[in-house]
C-alpha cells in the first residue's frame, strides 16, 4: 500500500475527494501503525511515515470514505510510571468521525489478564473491539440556517434519541430510536406544537455500551461514557453502512432547523469510556495514557477521579483542551448544532485539584469566536472536592440551576420555611446570578430531568424503586424531594389522582412562570413515568421509553402544557432579560415599581411573613408596563400585568386581590384545579377562593396612561437573610 508524507492538521482522518490523510498525538510512541480493516475483518497495516511535534501522520491516495481503520502504537509499557502502549490493541482514532460496532467485553480488550490486574495482557483486541470509519465531509445543507432564538425566548425540550421515538406510533418501525425518527415529521409536529425552541439530546457521542450490563440484559442507555468526541453514535443510526450515521445525523438538524427548533448537545468531556486501571484499552490509553488522563500524582498507576467513573481527563494538557475545542468546533461547523450542555461542567474547571472558573478551558472558550456565540449551558457540579458551584460559572455561561429544582419541589410537597427562597427562585435568582454580572438567563431551571423521577413519579412515590436495575435498590437518589400525596404509586382514589394531576399542573406552571430558561424533560407533558425508578440509566426498554398511547388524563395534562408554553411565549413579562428592579433579592422600593409580593389577604408582604414557619401562600404582582426593556427599535415593551396566585397549603386559601391601584378589573386565565374558568373576572380587592396545592393567574391587560402605583410592594428578603 502507498502512502505519503501527508500533513500534521487536521487531526483523523480527512478525505479531500482524491484521497485520506490520517493524524495522531502520542507524545510518547516509538511506532505507529496505521491499520486498515477491510469488510471480512482482515487487517493491513502500514507505518506512519512522519512525526512533527508528537503528531504521527501519512497520506493514503484513493482511500475512500467508509474505510474501516485503527492504529496500534508501540512505546512504552510501564504503568508505574503512567504509560500503557500496547500494540496488540487495536485503537480508535480520538478523532474519528464515525465509528462502527461495539465492544464486547472479551479479555483481549484489557491490558491485564482477568484475575490477575499486575500481569501484562498481549492478546490481539482486534475483532472484539471498535472501529474508526473515513466518512464522506460533503453534505447539502441548502439553505440551513440556526433558528438563534434569544436565551430569554428559549424553551429546551431534554430528550433522548431513542428513548422519545421508539414508540411513537407515526413513526415508521424501521426509523424508530433513530435520528431519522427524531427528523420525522410526526415527531417535529409534536415539539413544535407543545412551542419548545430547542431540543437538548442526551448523549449523541459515540459511547461503549459496557459489557458487564449487557451480561445483565441491561444496556447503557443514558450514554454517559463516551469514546469518541467527533463521531454521532452509531445505535441511533437507522442506515447502518459504515459512516452513514453522520449524513443522517446533519439530516436531523436540518429538518430541526426548519422547523425553527435549536439542537443543543450533551457532551460529557469530562471523562472517557475507558474506566479506570482495570478498564479496557480502547483509544487514549493505548496512544498516551498520561497526556490523556489525570493520574495520582504520588501514584501513576491510578487514576484522579472526580466524576464517578474511573478517571478524569486532564484538563491543564493542552492535547486534551485542543480536542475538546477542535470537537466544540466540529459540532458547530460541520455538523450545525446551537449549543451545548457540558456534564459534570466542575471537572473541566479542575486544572490541578481545585475548582477554578477562571481555568484554562474556560479562558479558550471566551476567547473562540465560534464557541462562544452559541449556548453553554454547565452542569455545575461534580464529585470532587468543592465541586458544587452552582452560581460560581463565567459570565458566558448559563447554568442548570438545581437550587431551583430542590426549591419548587419543597416548596409544593409543604416543606416549611421555603417561601422566601421559593421567591428568589421565581424571579430568576439573583442572588446566585447577579453578582458576577450575569441576568436571568444564567439560570437554566427545571423540576426534572433525567436523573431523578420523572414528573408524574415525583407526586406519585416517596420512595425509589429501583429494583430493576439489578442493583438491590441501592442505586440513585434517596432523597428525592417528592410527595405521593397519599399512597406509594399506582391508586385508583380519586382524591389522590386529582392532586397528583394538580400537582403536576402547578409544577410545570411554575417552571414556565419562572424569569430564566425553562426545561422540560421529554414525556412530561404526557405523564410519563418510570414506576417509581429514579434512575434509568440501564433500562433501554418500554420503562424509560415515551409512551404515546394517552388516556384522558394524560390528554388533558399535554393540552394544559401546551397552553402554558403559548402564556410564555405571548408575554415578554414572563420571560425578561433582566432582572426586577423590585427583586426579592434587591430589598427596599423600586423606582420602577415592576414586581410586588402580597399575603394572601391583600397586604404587602412584611419579613415576618416571608419567614413564618408554615407561610406557604403568596400572591405576585408582574407590571407588564414596566418591563424596563427596549424592543430591537428601541421602544419600551409594554405587555399585559399579571397577579399569580400560589397555593401550597395543606387546605383551600382565600386570597383578596390588591387594589385598583394595581388594576380595576383582572380576568382568570389559567387555574390548576379549574375551580376558576378562563375569562372569569374579578374587580380589585375581591376575594377569591383557592383550593389546597394550587396556582392561579389572572391578567389585565395595560392601561392607557400609565400610572405610578402607590404604596410601597414590599421586597422578600434573600433566602439568607
Amino acid at each position: 500500500m502507498r502512502i505519503w508524507p501527508g500533513r500534521p492538521y487536521p487531526f483523523g482522518a480527512t478525505y479531500d475527494g482524491t484521497g485520506t490523510n490520517f493524524a495522531v498525538y502520542s507524545g510518547v510512541a516509538e511506532r505507529v501503525e496505521l491499520c486498515l480493516i477491510a469488510a471480512d475483518g482482515t487487517e493491513e497495516r502500514v507505518d506512519l511515515p512522519e512525526v512533527d511535534a508528537y503528531v504521527w501522520h501519512g497520506y493514503v491516495p484513493a482511500l475512500q470514505p467508509g474505510q474501516r481503520y485503527g492504529y496500534r502504537v508501540h512505546g512504552p509499557y510501564d504503568p508505574e510510571q503512567g504509560h500503557r502502549c500496547n500494540p496488540a490493541k487495536l485503537l480508535l482514532d480520538p478523532y474519528a468521525k464515525a465509528i462502527d460496532g461495539q465492544i464486547d467485553g472479551d479479555q483481549s480488550l484489557f491490558s491485564y489478564q482477568f484475575g490477575t490486574p499486575g500481569t501484562r495482557n498481549d492478546e490481539d483486541s482486534a475483532g472484539h473491539t471498535m472501529t474508526s470509519v473515513v466518512v464522506n465531509p460533503f453534505f447539502d445543507w441548502g439553505h440551513d440556517h440556526p433558528p438563534q432564538h434569544e436565551y430569554h425566548d428559549s424553551v429546551i425540550y431534554e430528550a433522548h434519541v431513542r428513548g422519545l421515538t421508539q414508540l411513537h406510533p407515526g413513526v415508521p418501525e424501521e426509523l424508530r430510536g433513530t435520528y431519522a425518527a427524531l427528523a420525522h415529521p410526526a415527531v417535529i409536529e409534536h415539539l413544535t406544537t407543545l412551542g419548545v425552541t430547542a431540543i437538548e439530546l442526551m448523549p449523541v457521542h459515540q459511547f461503549v455500551n459496557d459489557p458487564t450490563l449487557v451480561e445483565k440484559g441491561l444496556s447503557n442507555y443514558w450514554g454517559y461514557n463516551t469514546i469518541g468526541f467527533f463521531a454521532p453514535h452509531n445505535g441511533y443510526a437507522a442506515y447502518t453502512a459504515p459512516g452513514q450515521q453522520v449524513q443522517e445525523f446533519k439530516a436531523m438538524v436540518k429538518a430541526l432547523h426548519a422547523a425553527d427548533i435549536e439542537v443543543i448537545l450533551d457532551v460529557v468531556y469530562n471523562h472517557t469510556a475507558e474506566g479506570n486501571e482495570l478498564g479496557p484499552t480502547l483509544s487514549f490509553r493505548g496512544l498516551d495514557n498520561a497526556s490523556y488522563y489525570r493520574l495520582v500524582d504520588d501514584d501513576q498507576a491510578h487514576y484522579f477521579d472526580t466524576t464517578g467513573t474511573g478517571n478524569s481527563l486532564l484538563m491543564r494538557s493542552p492535547h486534551v483542551l485542543q480536542m475538546i475545542m477542535d470537537s466544540l468546533r466540529y459540532w458547530i461547523s460541520e455538523m450545525h448544532v446551537d449549543g451545548f450542555r457540558f456534564d459534570l461542567a466542575a471537572t473541566l474547571a479542575r486544572q490541578f485539584h481545585e475548582v477554578d472558573r477562571l481555568s484554562a478551558f474556560f479562558d479558550i472558550v471566551q476567547q473562540d469566536p465560534l464557541i462562544s456565540q452559541v449556548k453553554l449551558i454547565a452542569e455545575p457540579w461534580d464529585l470532587g472536592d468543592g465541586g458544587y458551584q452552582v452560581g460560581g460559572f463565567p459570565p458566558l455561561w448559563s447554568e442548570w440551576n438545581g437550587r431551583y429544582r430542590d426549591t419548587v419541589r419543597d416548596f409544593w410537597r409543604g416543606e416549611p420555611s421555603t417561601l422566601a427562597e421559593f421567591a428568589s427562585r421565581l424571579t430568576g435568582s439573583s442572588d446566585l446570578y447577579e453578582h458576577t454580572g450575569r441576568r436571568p438567563i444564567a439560570s437554566v431551571n427545571f423540576v426534572t430531568a433525567h436523573d431523578g423521577f420523572t414528573l408524574a413519579d415525583l407526586v406519585s412515590y416517596n420512595e425509589k424503586h429501583n429494583d430493576a436495575n439489578g442493583e438491590g435498590n441501592r442505586d440513585g437518589e434517596s432523597f428525592n424531594r417528592s410527595w405521593n400525596c397519599g399512597a406509594e404509586g399506582p391508586t385508583t382514589d380519586p382524591a389522590i389522582r386529582k392532586l397528583r394531576a394538580r400537582q403536576q399542573r402547578n409544577l410545570i406552571a411554575t417552571l414556565l412562570f419562572s424569569q430564566g430558561v425553562p426545561m422540560l424533560a421529554h414525556g412530561d407533558e404526557l405523564g410519563r413515568t418510570q414506576n417509581g425508578n429514579n434512575n434509568g440509566y440501564c433500562q433501554d426498554n418500554e420503562l424509560t421509553w415515551v409512551d404515546w398511547d394517552l388516556d384522558e388524563d394524560r390528554s388533558a395534562l399535554l393540552e394544559f402544557t401546551q397552553s402554558v408554553f403559548r402564556i410564555r411565549s405571548e408575554h415578554p413579562a414572563l420571560r425578561r432579560r433582566r432582572f426586577f428592579a423590585g427583586d426579592p433579592d434587591h430589598g427596599g422600593e423600586s423606582d420602577l415599581r415592576d414586581i410586588a409580593w402580597f399575603a394572601p389577604d391583600g397586604t404587602h408582604m412584611s419579613s415576618a411573613s416571608w419567614h413564618a414557619e408554615q407561610a406557604r401562600a403568596v400572591m405576585v404582582f408582574l407590571n407588564g408596563e414596566a418591563i424596563g426593556e427596549p424592543d430591537l427599535r428601541g421602544e419600551p415593551i409594554v405587555d399585559d400585568s399579571f397577579l399569580v396566585l400560589y397555593n401550597a397549603q395543606p387546605e383551600p386559601a382565600t386570597f383578596v386581590l390588591p387594589d385598583a391601584e394595581y388594576g380595576e378589573d383582572w380576568t382568570a386565565l389559567l387555574d390548576t384545579d379549574s375551580r376558576v374558568e378562563e375569562g372569569q373576572t374579578f374587580a380589585a380587592s375581591a376575594s377569591l377562593v383557592l383550593e389546597h396545592h394550587s396556582l392561579v393567574m389572572l391578567t389585565r391587560p395595560p392601561v392607557e396612561t400609565t400610572r405610578t402605583l402607590a404604596g410601597t410592594p414590599a421586597a422578600a428578603p434573600s433566602p439568607g437573610a
